[in-house]
């Protein structure tokens, strides 16, 4: 079999980041407002903005992480990818559209709609940004991990080094292009992960000759420790009562979890009219559909002609299934297009996560809780600010992911997830749906729902107590769970409802009947700003 080349890989790489920061400088010629840096304008279509959500959406945990978990554990792992596609329904049916109507760049225009707006804004910017940090945390680090398979570099030293590069050429697309050219990063990011993911599962079926039924009996074949069990459910999760209950959390963070990321609810204000945000949740959902049903075949191909054994030895274990598959399948050629894109990938939704948390403090903390929304948009210090914003961020998540580099890192992602359900999507749900709530309920339950989740995943095996655990010497595990999903979610529902009853403070009807009117109707919500 052919061997990796760092040197091929690297070229690669460097030949998309040229082309993509050609696209983020032309792009940014027309970022004059806070609308064209924080909603692009809102002048993308249905299709474009459906193309860049699936760009966002499609992180390196769905690419190597999905394909290394059915590679490893069967139908256990394919479960991932039926969860994340499974939750863009709720997103299409609960949020994208209502959302759109209702606000203006962030989800503290929503949530605060109807409140008081500045502790709603200062909550809702802290359940951002705590998601996107985590999320942050988890990609960086995972571009660390990445680095060690594809250029070869071992030491901690250089792979420090790559996420100080990938935090950097983040900064750079952030600062110039804004929302528009981080857009068209995720945009053709998209296409090439769909199209190489694509192109490899067509390869691989047709070793078997385009029959699923002998790929999978070459996956049972190739790991002759699992066998059958590859095929059914319970190889992963079975276990235990407690690690059905485990996996049934995590399964309701990742599906609950979607309707509530700061950084996809953020894609809906980029497009002109409700109708747009509609057309494109559907185009994500078929392009994120399709992807999902590629890494099956990608998965089980990693298993049946990589083979488990030789996953496990490689340096990123799982992540490095759909690499080493690429290598087996074209060689060095392939395995560096892969790489780019893997790369691709961790650059893009990087991007988007920092315009997102740096969008949440220039427009909810800057604007309206320090300027009082006494700020004029159409000038440049609101974007003044989001920049300066996402060069912190930007420096905040490339020290975190040295510091998480090698680590357990999975379960940041899942962090983000179950912080994204529990803090956010309760607090929107009962915004657009309950006539009733009001400014302490949704403080009780964004609050509420940040603290009880991180506390209980600090408490997790997640983080001490098991040799996977983030802290393998340290040992306070009172929580048995890795995910607190089916904890934290009833419990952030349950203060809001609380939070609400207790509250001697009234929601204002004729501001609920506007929301209500604006959300199903659109009348009044923000059009397309003309150039």
């Amino acid at each position: 079999m052919n061997e990796s080349s760092p040197i091929l890989n690297i070229s690669i790489f460097g030949v998309f980041v040229l082309i993509t920061l050609v696209v983020v400088i032309r792009a940014s010629r027309n970022t004059k407002t806070a609308a064209d840096y924080l909603a692009a304008g809102r002048a993308f279509t249905g299709p474009q903005n459906g193309i860049a959500i699936a760009g966002d959406y499609l992180s390196a945990a769905s690419f190597l992480g999905i394909a290394g978990a059915i590679a490893l554990n069967g139908y256990d792992g394919f479960l991932y990818s039926i969860g994340f596609l499974v939750a863009w329904l709720v997103a299409l049916l609960l949020v994208a559209e209502l959302l759109r109507n209702t606000g203006k760049y962030t989800m503290g225009d929503v949530l605060s709609f109807r409140m008081r707006q500045r502790p709603v804004r200062a909550a809702a910017a802290t359940s951002t940004m705590a998601v996107s940090f985590f999320y942050l945390l988890a990609q960086m680090a995972g571009a660390g991990g990445l680095v060690a398979l594809l250029l070869g570099i071992t030491g901690s030293g250089g792979q420090a080094l790559v996420i100080a590069v990938v935090g950097a050429l983040m900064i750079a697309y952030v600062l110039i292009g804004g929302m528009k050219g981080t857009t068209w990063v995720q945009i053709i990011k998209a296409v090439l992960l769909i199209a190489g993911a694509g192109i490899m599962t067509v390869w691989v079926l047709g070793k078997y000759g385009f029959n699923l039924s002998a790929l999978l009996g070459a996956a049972v074949d190739a790991a002759p420790k699992a066998g059958e069990k590859l095929l059914g459910p319970g190889l992963q999760y079975g276990a235990t009562g407690t690690s059905r209950l485990d996996f049934l959390s995590l399964a309701l963070a990742l599906v609950l979890g979607t309707a509530g990321l700061p950084h996809i609810l953020m894609r809906f204000y980029t497009v002109p009219t409700a109708k747009e945000a509609r057309r494109s949740v559907v185009w994500a959902i078929w392009l994120i559909g399709i992807f999902y049903l590629f890494t099956l075949v990608l998965g089980y191909g990693a298993g049946a002609l990589v083979g488990p054994d030789k996953i496990n030895a490689a340096p990123g274990k799982a992540n490095s299934a759909a690499p080493l598959l690429a290598l087996e399948l074209g060689g060095p050629i392939l395995l560096g297009l892969i790489a780019a894109v893997a790369f691709a990938t961790i650059l893009a939704v990087v991007a988007g996560l920092t315009i997102t948390a740096s969008a949440s403090f220039a427009h909810d903390i800057y604007a309206n809780v320090i300027k009082k929304g006494n700020g004029d948009e159409s000038k440049t210090d609101e974007v003044k600010v989001a920049r300066i914003t996402a060069i912190v961020i930007g420096l905040v998540s490339i020290g975190g992911g040295i510091i998480a580099n090698g680590q357990n890192v999975a379960f940041l992602v899942a962090l983000a997830f179950a912080v994204a359900a529990s803090a956010n999507l309760p607090t929107i749900l009962y915004s657009l749906f309950w006539k009733r709530f009001n400014t302490s309920g949704a403080l009780w339950s964004i609050y509420g729902g940040l603290i009880v989740t991180i506390t209980l995943i600090i408490l997790s095996p997640a983080v001490s107590g098991k040799p996977t655990s983030m802290f393998k010497n340290a040992d306070f595990d009172l929580f048995p769970l890795s995910n607190p999903g089916i904890v934290s979610i009833p419990v952030a529902f349950l203060l809001g409802y609380v939070g609400t009853i207790l509250s001697k403070d009234k929601a204002d009807p004729a501001k609920q009947a506007e929301m209500e009117v604006r959300s199903l109707t659109g009348a009044g919500a923000e059009k397309a700003i003309a150039h």
